[in-house]
């Protein structure tokens, strides 16, 4: 069994979407950076955020508790870590 590539119409191709650079917003660029980055770059960075800023609630780990950046990208002052990326992606380009 030989597995198809993207050039003779399988799926697999040489790099994942999530792989591709995209733009942050400027609201977003205040937390991560303006550069353009993978996906996974940026929800690595928006964690290191909330990590140094200590923005996970206390009684809830799963509840981000946004600061003045976080919720201009996110909207509202807390979101679970489920809605975080879907809200993150809103402000990619």
């Amino acid at each position: 069994m030989t597995t198809k590539t993207k050039a003779d119409g399988g799926a697999k191709s040489g790099g994942s979407a999530l792989q591709k650079p995209v733009t942050p917003s400027k609201e977003l660029a205040v937390v991560v950076g303006a550069e353009p980055m993978p996906r996974t770059e940026v929800v690595k960075k928006v964690w290191d955020y909330i990590k140094a800023h200590n923005l996970q609630n206390e009684k809830d780990r799963r509840a981000i508790d946004a600061d003045a950046n976080l919720e201009k990208v996110f909207g509202k002052k807390q979101v679970t870590m489920f809605e975080m990326t879907k809200l993150i992606n809103q402000h990619l380009s």
